[in-house]
């Protein structure tokens, strides 16, 4: 491929990187299972080693994380319900709540515009009725929906025992498919993906777990109602960079309304909200995960965008984990080593347009006063 002129391998790369996206986008339902089950599989091989260590049986050493990864999501899942259950018993003091906001927020409108109380019901109802009918059109295909969960649930622990199972097929596969003076780099990339995908995936649970903790403790703390239920929603929507944040301070804000008639308790979910997330992302976060993931702002926000387009909420949480392996593949490939420097959020400390060096496969001094990823 280094043969070939530079505008038939820009060619070759653009035309790979939409045939890849076609693929996701036409096959994502088999796709993401595989995809989701190879992370997993990787949070879980350092168990798996362990009881190998201890001479357990290769099959027992892949069951039993399997089994500890279910009693996790299902214990999980008991919480969601119970907190659900406690707000489904509120119902008539929500539907109090909601009627006493809406009364406020009609007064409102009518003493800052020109719409009368009579104009409000009606566009309400309209709208009311505008949603109806999306609802019903979505719960035509709730059936649809829900036996795709089911077919991802039952695929995802078959899924993870084949992966750890053939585990040493894959990675012969993998040297097989590059020359032998390349099989260093390789296995250097593989150990590097393999630390990167362990330190990430694992610095998530911690990190929705300090979070759940720490969100849910205080604002119980202050009296808040459905505190925990706020810190756990929070702390999974949190796991989704930029988008997720916001649309947990959302949820936050709607289910203090829901419980409480004054704006008090709002401000202090938004303020404790703010508080933690301060604490999160620049004391707590960069310890634990450390500076391994290095994906720049936009391509993060861009990634959540896309991957949420191509498979839902499932895309939306691997897109940080997915840019993060193809960075250590493209950093490590002299033919990808540009997409490498596009993902990646080491700014060149003086300008391209003015400094040739700058324009170079070669190291370069960073902003931060640090070295560009090993290059030719």
């Amino acid at each position: 491929m280094k043969d070939m002129p530079l505008t038939v391998r820009r060619s070759i790369e653009l035309l790979g990187l939409v045939l890849v996206i076609a693929v996701l986008v036409i096959g994502n339902q088999i796709i993401m299972p595989v995809v989701m089950a190879f992370f997993i599989s990787i949070l879980l091989l350092p168990v798996f080693r362990f009881f190998i260590r201890i001479k357990f049986p290769e099959i027992a050493a892949i069951i039993i994380p399997i089994l500890g990864m279910a009693v996790f999501l299902g214990l999980i899942v008991w919480f969601f319900s119970s907190q659900i259950a406690l707000l489904v018993n509120d119902f008539p003091q929500i539907k109090s709540n909601v009627s006493t906001h809406l009364t406020s927020l009609s007064k409102w409108i009518g003493r800052i515009s020109s719409y009368s109380t009579t104009e409000q019901v009606k566009f309400i109802n309209d709208k009311s009725n505008d949603l109806l009918g999306m609802a019903g059109k979505a719960a035509s295909g709730a059936a649809v929906t829900l036996s795709s969960l089911f077919v991802f649930v039952g695929l995802l622990p078959i899924y993870i025992y084949l992966m750890l199972f053939y585990k040493d097929i894959l990675l012969r596969f993998i040297f097989m498919w590059f020359q032998k003076e390349h099989h260093a780099r390789v296995k250097d990339a593989i150990y590097e993906t393999e630390a990167i995908i362990k330190n990430y995936l694992l610095g998530l649970l911690i990190q929705v777990t300090y979070m759940t903790i720490l969100l849910g403790g205080i604002l119980f703390f202050l009296d808040i109602k459905h505190a925990l239920l706020i810190g756990v929603i929070f702390a999974v929507l949190n796991l989704i960079p930029y988008v997720g944040a916001l649309i947990g301070n959302i949820i936050g804000v709607l289910l203090t309304l829901t419980s409480s008639t004054e704006m008090g308790p709002v401000l202090t979910v938004l303020i404790v909200i703010a508080v933690v997330q301060f604490l999160d992302n620049n004391i707590l976060m960069p310890r634990i995960v450390g500076s391994k993931v290095k994906i720049n702002a936009l391509f993060a926000i861009l990634g959540v965008i896309i991957g949420g387009s191509i498979a839902g909420i499932s895309g939306m949480f691997l897109s940080m984990p997915i840019i993060a392996v193809l960075k250590v593949i493209f950093d490590r490939t002299e033919t990808f080593k540009q997409w490498g420097v596009l993902l990646g959020d080491e700014r060149p400390s003086k300008s391209p347009m003015t400094f040739p060096i700058f324009r170079r496969k070669s190291i370069v001094e960073t902003k931060a006063g640090t070295e560009h990823t090993k290059q030719k």
